[in-house]
């Protein structure tokens, strides 16, 4: 089974005084946890994404219009910070892996099975 591990770090996660070094922790831990992943030939994808002030969002209204707008749609304390994609045997595999990737306090991982594509 393919899933996608995504990953949502509290905003204010790597602010304060100790913020650069654990942030420094944590994308070591990320390389390490990814080199890992693809020697195992588990790790189909994945990468780190640049910080919600890049985002841009399409919003389709009820009218068929869209829009474009500046920023991710929610409001959030949390930001999408990157993610996996992961093919092993069952949800126990990736909840195991998931298990492993660093963050900050507060750091939580989202497991969803991927759609099939025959």
């Amino acid at each position: 089974m393919k899933y996608m591990l995504l990953i949502y770090d509290p905003a204010d996660g790597y602010d304060g005084p100790d913020g650069a070094a654990l942030l420094d922790q944590v994308v070591a831990g990320h390389m390490a946890l990814a080199d890992e992943l693809r020697r195992t030939g588990v790790m189909l994808n994945g990468a780190g994404l640049q910080g919600p002030e890049t985002a841009t969002t399409i919003l389709r209204g009820g009218d068929g219009r869209v829009a474009v707008l500046d920023g991710p749609f929610a409001e959030t304390k949390e930001v999408l910070g990157g993610y996996y994609v992961v093919e092993v045997a069952d949800l126990e595999a990736a909840h195991a892996i998931a298990q492993r990737i660093p963050g900050a306090p507060g750091t939580k991982v989202e497991v969803r099975p991927l759609m099939p594509h025959d």
